[in-house]
């Protein structure tokens, strides 16, 4: 992803200076035993690496996230709400209730709201009344999987949204979802900085295919590893279990191949790993189907991970509907290659035992393991050290170890995609072997070479 398109030094936007003291017990002075406040002026280089030409001060840079000493808003009298939007994932009422204790505990918060089923619940003609949130009511729920409050896709009218907020006097509205959600977000900030409106717009991002831009990891996506290697280790044994067996399975990624590409190395037993941002060719002597009855031929069994934006160029008819978030809805890819490897077989003359799997809702569904706990947290803590403070339109991201803010119009320019030539897909190439699939420059034909 360029880097070139943003100015060097990004600006968040405030509103205003703080003028109430932090109730945090933390300090300003290094190395006194406490924890430290973060001065506004601290920045988090975008890259850790340079070439031998490059320059540090060339490189894009970004606010860091933490709590401040001054506060924006006086805890005694600020109204939140919190609103979760878009698919289910892992990890949503883990950063529910880290946010809610963060601000009833640690900045002394009385209210918070729990808005229901996502940007619906905003708009009062078409949604249900907010929950308040109570430490009785967030007590348990980070065992759970999915989101106390409900969801939805779509946006709703932002002056509809903001319309709302002042009328239940909220100044704080964390907004917790993808790139759709965070569009969302932006609007409303947009609205709100329109009518003059104190109101802080902070985006925690949500997304299980990790392809928010400026976020390493998003919550959700460590969990959905585990899970998927547990289904693909399943069609393994499936596989091996039948005179060439094979098993198929599709996970999530509608643009990008991070859960395919991250579970295939977490198992080490796929054999071929699809992604959309591979094409790869299904007939000739280097296609899917050839190199799929190759390794059957000599193994007896095989296994095919295919993200669902994968070989959407294979499949016949165009994709004209879009879903409420305005995404296309994708061919099913998972059902095409199953009918397709097995009329292959078939014509072949060979026997063919394919187990097919599609595990989406029950990945997204699963309350987060221990690593996406921890970073639900953090998310969480750090979404509300920046609300506090009166940041708005704005992002908490992740890069390196830091978490920093990104200005939510950033976040609409592009989404994160996995590098062909990065080292995680030449990981994958070297544990499964697959012929290498790449578009030649300039030509868009697909050029074909084996890895092994």
């Amino acid at each position: 992803m360029a880097t070139t398109i943003f100015p060097e030094c990004l600006p968040v936007t405030s509103l205003g200076k703080g003028a109430f003291p932090s109730p945090l017990n933390l300090s300003t002075i290094p190395n006194d035993g406490l924890g430290d406040f973060v001065l506004d002026g601290t920045r988090v280089l975008s890259r850790v690496e340079l070439g031998p030409a490059e320059n540090c001060d060339d490189l894009m840079s970004f606010e860091k996230a933490g709590p401040r000493e001054r506060l924006f808003f006086d805890p005694a009298r600020t109204k939140a709400a919190i609103v979760t939007c878009g698919g289910l994932c892992p990890g949503l009422n883990n950063v529910i209730r880290s946010t809610f204790l963060e601000l009833y505990h640690r900045y002394g918060v009385r209210e918070v709201l729990g808005i229901r089923y996502g940007y619906q619940g905003l708009n009062r003609e078409t949604g249900k009344p907010p929950l308040r949130l109570t430490p009785e009511i967030v007590d348990h729920i980070h065992t759970q999987g999915g989101t106390i409050l409900g969801s939805s896709r779509g946006p709703q009218d932002p002056a509809t949204v903001v319309d709302f907020l002042q009328r239940e006097g909220v100044q704080i509205l964390f907004c917790v979802g993808g790139d759709g959600t965070q569009r969302g977000a932006h609007q409303i900030a947009v609205e709100a900085r329109r009518r003059s409106a104190a109101l802080a717009v902070v985006g925690i991002p949500k997304t299980i295919d990790n392809d928010l831009p400026f976020v390493w990891r998003s919550f959700g996506y460590s969990t959905a590893l585990e899970k998927a290697r547990e289904v693909i280790d399943a069609a393994h044994i499936e596989a091996r279990g039948a005179w060439n067996g094979i098993g198929l399975v599709k996970l999530m990624g509608r643009d990008a191949g991070f859960i395919a590409a991250g579970a295939t190395l977490a198992s080490q037993e796929v054999n071929f790993a699809l992604i959309p941002e591979v094409p790869f060719p299904l007939e000739g002597a280097q296609g899917l189907l050839e190199s799929l009855k190759r390794r059957v031929t000599a193994r007896q069994h095989a296994v095919v991970v295919v993200a669902e934006g994968a070989g959407q160029h294979l499949i016949p008819g165009d994709r004209v509907e879009r879903d409420a978030s305005g995404n296309l809805r994708l061919h099913d890819v998972g059902l095409f290659l199953k009918d397709r490897i097995t009329a292959y077989f078939k014509g072949e003359g060979m026997s063919c035992n394919l187990r097919y799997m599609d595990p989406s809702y029950l990945i997204r569904s699963v309350p987060a393991n221990s690593d996406d706990a921890l970073l639900c947290d953090a998310l969480a803590r750090n979404a509300v050290h920046a609300a506090m403070a009166g940041k708005t339109d704005v992002l908490l991201g992740l890069i390196h170890t830091a978490f920093i803010h990104v200005p939510l119009p950033m976040v609409a320019e592009s989404k994160k995609r996995l590098s062909p030539a990065g080292e995680m897909w030449m990981g994958v190439l070297e544990a499964t072997g697959q012929p290498h699939w790449c578009t030649e420059v300039g030509s868009g034909q697909l050029a074909v070479s084996n890895v092994r």
